[in-house]
């Protein structure tokens, strides 16, 4: 699959460059600054990279065009492994027209595009080994048999896209966290920060990315 409508991802272009679901109507990163963002809400949000040790477990809900991914493989060479649940894949062209955005991606971004090109479900990118599950994740995350030790949660917008955040799923998430795990996330969607909290996880509002005022952050003790 190489054009937009054919796709999984149901794609349009926004200036040429900037990815749009047609689905949720909401673009798939940043128009300030995806790479930033990823790693002000992902990373900074996870305590990371200073918790990542070998074996390290990150599990992310939207893997949309695979910059998160990228954005942990280059802020680690320790062997890592990284669990992303996505219901509606990028082709490779998609991902490869996406990514031109982050130059600095470019040495992850050719291998990541190649195995998305191959239909790969598990691959290494640098140091870190991928499994990417398909399917609707309200299905595959309450039957994964593993523990993350953070999570990158990263569905399109609560407002658009509310089956993603719903409690049941946050619950789910916080079942498949380990003792002392933790999670992120862009969103400060007061029923997205109660559903975690139902789920054992202490949740804190701390600043957004370039001016945004809000994300939300949390542990499960």
């Amino acid at each position: 699959m190489t054009s937009s409508d054919q796709s999984p991802a149901a794609l349009i272009w926004r200036d040429g460059s900037t990815p749009v679901s047609t689905r949720f109507d909401d673009p798939y990163f940043s128009l300030a600054g995806g790479l930033a963002e990823t790693r002000h809400v992902f990373l900074a949000g996870n305590d990371l990279p200073a918790r990542f040790c070998p074996g390290f477990h990150v599990a992310e809900l939207g893997f949309g065009t695979g910059l998160n991914l990228i954005a942990t493989a280059l802020a680690t060479e320790l062997p890592i492994r990284f669990t992303t649940f996505e219901a509606f894949p990028m082709s490779g062209d998609e991902m490869a027209r996406a990514l031109q955005a982050f130059p600095e991606a470019a040495p992850l971004a050719a291998p990541l595009v190649d195995a998305m090109t191959r239909g790969e479900t598990r691959f290494t990118l640098g140091s870190v080994s991928v499994e990417l599950i398909l399917g609707d994740v309200r299905e595959t995350l309450p039957q994964w048999g593993e523990e993350a030790n953070a999570w990158f949660l990263d569905g399109f917008s609560p407002a658009k896209n509310p089956e993603m955040w719903g409690e049941d799923l946050m619950a789910a998430v916080g079942r498949h966290t380990a003792p002392g795990g933790s999670f992120a996330t862009y969103t400060a969607a007061g029923f997205v920060r109660r559903g975690l909290s139902a789920a054992g996880f202490t949740v804190e509002r701390v600043p957004g990315h370039a001016g945004k005022r809000h994300m939300s952050r949390g542990q499960k003790p």
